[in-house]
């Protein structure tokens, strides 16, 4: 049996068998076309099967190209770096360095903490939520903390997400982003995993605050729906120590095409401008609407926190109903949209739509949200209307 539910997006428990996908668009294996809003957790900046990704993944397997190296350098990787290096912060492109790794799980996390625990000397590494607690070496994601030694004056670095989304959603302050790394000779690294790829507003979540990195954690998005993953660091903090682990060939490819796309057709804009007026539309749903707490993100990352209807905690009784914030994920998908849920006790609803989204289609997302909520705050004794969509239908 499965439990994909405990790793935090519900995905497990959803009642779709994808079959075909297309942009934002899903259809299952029953014919209903369904809006997903949850991008493969945020790795399909394009959407699904998006011509440019596929037009290069075909390019490498008609040439016959290696997919998979060690210790070498392509063609293929070198025209992902050269795109990469195109879209980094000004004043880390023009001294960066870039080392691929596993992009398994925390693996890119605790590559870049192994980077700057080499090139400082010191252990260290704390998370920015939190400057008085250790990041555990097990746990370099953030999640597992320790108890500072105080034989060590400085930190090896301090790590942070510049918005938490799985934690809910939750945008960093500019001001956590400007704690006085610089002057305690403390590198900054950043984990764009989440917020990478003009998902924010801004190609990289960081350049919201002005800050410039010394650490960038890439992942996700940057293989354009394929496993990729890679630290871009400060020269400086070169140590003379590498990887043979050189990425996948097509996710490279992917990748140097999608960031391509995103960077020529100014998507990070777009996902600003959408996103900010999607936030004032669910604001005023949550004006309306006694389940719907706070509204937030950043661009086309934005969480809906959920309460009871009564207002109280969204959190269900033991064995007798769902959450508001699953009940409202469950009429989602009813209506022919697909959410995720977030946070540490999953009561917020995440929407990720693909940059791509049209004004249209968001507002399609939005009608659909908004009357899944409205059939929430019902109750099971109110009429509710089932939305989804069959593939004659397009939404």
């Amino acid at each position: 049996m499965r439990d994909d539910a405990a790793a935090g997006t519900g995905a497990g428990v959803l009642p779709v068998v994808p079959v075909r996908a297309r942009g934002l668009t899903i259809e299952g294996a029953d014919g209903r076309r369904y809006l997903d809003c949850v991008s493969g957790a945020g790795t399909l900046p394009l959407g699904h099967n998006h011509p440019v990704a596929l037009r290069a993944i075909r390019e490498v397997l008609d040439a016959g190209a290696p997919l998979q190296v060690a210790g070498l350098t392509t063609p293929v990787e070198e025209a992902f770096v050269a795109e990469l290096m195109r879209t980094l912060p000004p004043g880390l492109a023009d001294r960066a360095r870039v080392r691929f790794c596993d992009p398994a799980g925390k693996n890119p996390v605790a590559t870049a903490a192994g980077l700057v625990r080499a090139a400082t000397g010191r252990t260290r590494v704390i998370h920015s939520t939190d400057a008085d607690a250790d990041v555990d070496p097990d746990h370099a994601a953030g999640t597992g903390l320790a108890a500072p030694r105080p034989e060590e004056a400085l930190p090896a670095g301090m790590l942070l997400e510049p918005v938490r989304s799985r934690d809910g959603v939750l945008p960093t302050p500019d001001a956590v982003l400007r704690r006085g790394t610089a002057e305690r000779s403390v590198p900054l690294i950043v984990d764009e995993t989440e917020t990478g790829v003009g998902r924010t507003g801004a190609f990289w979540a960081v350049e919201h605050s002005g800050v410039v990195p010394d650490v960038l954690v890439l992942s996700k998005a940057i293989g354009g729906g394929l496993p990729l993953a890679a630290v871009v660091y400060r020269d400086d903090l070169h140590t003379g120590e590498g990887s043979a682990f050189r990425g996948n060939q097509l996710a490279m490819a992917a990748g140097a095409a999608t960031l391509a796309h995103v960077r020529e057709h100014r998507l990070a804009e777009h996902a600003a401008a959408l996103g900010g007026r999607t936030l004032a539309r669910l604001r005023g749903l949550a004006e309306d609407s006694p389940c719907v707490g706070d509204v937030r993100g950043l661009g086309l990352m934005i969480g809906i926190e959920l309460t009871a209807p009564d207002g109280t905690a969204d959190a269900a009784p033991r064995g007798t109903r769902l959450s508001t914030a699953a009940a409202v994920q469950r009429e989602c998908l009813r209506r022919g949209l697909i959410v995720d849920l977030a946070g540490p006790s999953g009561n917020v609803v995440r929407l990720l739509p693909p940059l791509i989204v049209t004004e249209e289609q968001m507002s399609a997302v939005l009608d659909r949200l908004a009357d899944a909520v409205q059939a929430v705050e019902r109750g099971p004794s109110g009429h509710v209307p089932s939305h989804g969509v069959r593939a004659a239908h397009r939404p």
